[in-house]
């Protein structure tokens, strides 16, 4: 099994409100900066003709007046749209950590847990409330705790719901796939030297 460093039980940090429902990944990251090798600078993407004018200059986008966050609280079907996987790996560069929201689009729920971020579900009334607070206060820390299923900000408790599978996979460290693949090197390295079609092409140590 993974080490326990891959566990994941709760994430915090400052939050950034972004309004507004079907939210897709092309907003989040335009399709053309799809052609990077690497993810490596994606985070310098994220919503990035969201927070420029038209002549290029940076306009009043959350991601602008809130450059600390690692929460993020959205509204209904966030990430909804193609199911790039480029939308949360920009997200998490920039520096985001766990999203609170009414929902998210399943395929991009699912790219954020293989990267280690929760996406948490919370009524209207309580993504509404923990928007226009994080607005009235920037520096308040907002503690996602993905065990007990529960945000807390500035002395306050919100309920919140994780997918069951993402909580196991998150509180277990499975969710990263590639790591725990590779923690079964051997295990995989023996089932495909059994496999005939495979027979001959498959090296140990390759």
């Amino acid at each position: 099994m993974p080490n326990d460093s891959a566990t994941i039980k709760t994430v915090s940090g400052p939050g950034v409100p972004v309004r507004g429902n079907d939210i897709d990944t092309d907003r989040i990251i335009p399709a053309r900066f799809m052609k990077e090798v690497t993810f490596e600078n994606m985070g310098d993407y994220a919503f990035y003709d969201a927070r420029r004018h038209d002549d290029g200059s940076r306009n009043d986008h959350p991601f602008n007046r809130f450059p600390t966050a690692r929460i993020l609280v959205v509204n209904q079907n966030f990430g909804c749209g193609s199911s790039r996987e480029h939308a949360p790996q920009a997200l998490m560069r920039w520096g985001i950590d766990g999203l609170i929201g009414e929902s998210f689009a399943e395929i991009f729920m699912g790219n954020c847990q293989a990267l280690g971020m929760p996406t948490a579900t919370a009524d209207a009334e309580v993504v509404a409330w923990l928007m226009d607070h994080v607005e009235a206060h920037p520096d308040a820390t907002i503690t996602l705790d993905v065990e007990q299923e529960i945000a807390t900000v500035s002395d306050r408790t919100l309920p919140v719901t994780i997918n069951d599978s993402q909580r196991e996979a998150l509180l277990n460290g499975i969710w990263d796939t590639t790591a725990l693949m590779k923690s079964y090197l051997d295990d995989v390295q023996h089932t495909a030297e059994q496999l005939p079609y495979l027979n001959g092409f498959v090296k140990r140590n390759a």
